[in-house]
């Protein structure tokens, strides 16, 4: 089993930058892939952000330029640097752990930007 937890999320202003951390835990070895999806009010999950055991990143268009995904495998941790932060970032966010028999999801940190 995977555990993921995430932190980081909280209220900012437009502009300003936020750092989410997602740790974890558990049968690490069966992760091929770690994800940051978010959900706004209303508005269906959306996919953000990932990065593979091999290190390969991508981005949703939205974020492209102002998010970094980056990992301390040393730490078992996952990062979402997010700078130039806009009202429409708003929303919870969630990292999601993906292997070939695994699909897991933290319980998400909320993140508010204001204008």
């Amino acid at each position: 089993q995977v555990q993921l937890v995430e932190s980081g999320g909280g209220l900012v202003q437009a502009g300003e930058s936020l750092r989410l951390s997602c740790a974890v835990s558990g049968s690490i070895s069966s992760i091929d892939a770690m994800e940051w999806y978010r959900q706004a009010p209303g508005k269906q999950r959306e996919w953000v952000a990932m990065i593979t055991r091999g290190g390969g990143t991508g981005y949703a268009n939205s974020v492209k330029g102002r998010f970094t995904i980056s990992r301390n495998n040393a730490k078992n941790m996952v990062y979402l640097q997010m700078n130039s932060l806009k009202p429409d970032d708003t929303a919870i966010y969630s990292c999601s752990a993906v292997g070939s028999t695994l699909r897991k999801w933290g319980q998400g940190t909320q993140v508010t930007v204001s204008a």
